[in-house]
């Protein structure tokens, strides 16, 4: 009866739409954790550089880039292979990046030497190396590419990049230890999580003045473990899933409205999130359990566990061949 159960739940809409893969960093195993979205099973298992943490895709999904930051390295990996092709000029202990819309410049966030590193993934040099704030971390670029942020933890701020001069133009306080940001409803509003502060700050990118601020709260669970990090919206960015770190729960928050709607037990330790290609799962990284979350978008409920390496972190979608992105 469980098998025929677990049979069932995989031939649903949810499971049979949006082929391809999760790809999860693990912190402590130095490797990827490759996840099938049509069986929900880790297919493959990669070596990388030491303390993988962000990693992010090329547009056309033919090299991945990540963040090997005990290697002071972000590393060019052929994903169909998965040979490491080379190391690109991070500067010291690389913690996310961004990569521009031009598909050629990298943003990359250095929290040792609290600067920014603009790197030409072609001619794998570095353009510019920008000031920042100390322990800079989260990274985003504008949709129109003209604008990066860089998010400080320690000063508590987000960084306002011009991509042209790829000097500062603006610095935004928000609560403390902000982690990660994104540009949304078309580059018009920048979200930024503070996980110390447990909120989600909200800003308007033409004034860059906030214009809300999102707290979260969990019956029984301490406020000092409901730790914002990282976020991911729906297609239509009505919804934001937003990782509550120790809590081990995602918030469902309304986009519009700015206010919770909804929380979801994960694993322990929830750092980041990554969708399938329709939007339909919701995979997310749990550092302490060791662990993947699969969660139904539509019913807004955990379907399954699958177990990674030590101490997954980011998460990435890619395409099967042949397959729209």
């Amino acid at each position: 009866m469980r098998y025929a159960a677990i049979l069932a739940l995989l031939a649903t809409p949810a499971f049979a739409q949006g082929q391809g893969e999760i790809w999860v960093t693990n912190e402590k195993d130095d490797t990827l954790s490759v996840i099938d979205v049509a069986t929900l099973e880790v297919v493959r298992t990669i070596p990388t550089g030491e303390r993988p943490r962000g990693l992010t895709f090329s547009h056309d999904f033919s090299r991945l880039y990540i963040c090997a930051s005990d290697s002071d390295a972000v590393q060019v990996m052929d994903p169909e292979t998965g040979e490491i092709l080379h190391d690109l000029p991070s500067g010291e202990d690389p913690e996310q990046f961004v990569l521009h819309p031009d598909d050629r410049r990298l943003y990359i966030a250095n929290e040792d030497d609290a600067i920014t590193t603009v790197v030409d993934t072609e001619t794998r040099s570095v353009i510019a190396q920008i000031d920042v704030g100390i322990e800079p971390e989260g990274m985003a670029v504008s949709p129109d590419g003209r604008i990066a942020i860089t998010t400080s933890e320690t000063t508590n701020m987000a960084h306002w990049i011009d991509t042209e001069t790829e000097a500062l133009f603006a610095n935004t306080l928000v609560d403390a230890r902000p982690r990660h940001a994104e540009f949304v409803k078309d580059g018009t509003e920048l979200w930024v999580s503070a996980e110390i502060g447990g909120t989600i700050s909200v800003f308007d990118v033409a004034s860059q003045g906030e214009i809300a601020k999102i707290g979260f709260e969990i019956a029984g669970i301490h406020p000092d473990r409901i730790q914002p990090v990282g976020f991911e919206l729906t297609a239509d960015e009505s919804i934001a899933f937003v990782a509550l770190g120790p809590s081990n729960h995602v918030a469902v928050v309304n986009a519009e409205t700015y206010r919770v709607e909804d929380y979801i037990l994960v694993g322990r330790r929830v750092w980041h999130m990554a969708f399938n290609a329709d939007r339909s799962l919701l995979f997310t990284t749990n550092g302490v359990s060791g662990d993947v979350t699969v969660i139904d978008v539509a019913k807004r409920e955990a379907l399954k566990t699958i177990k990674v390496g030590r101490f997954p972190w980011g998460a990435a979608f890619r395409p099967a061949q042949g397959d729209p992105a």
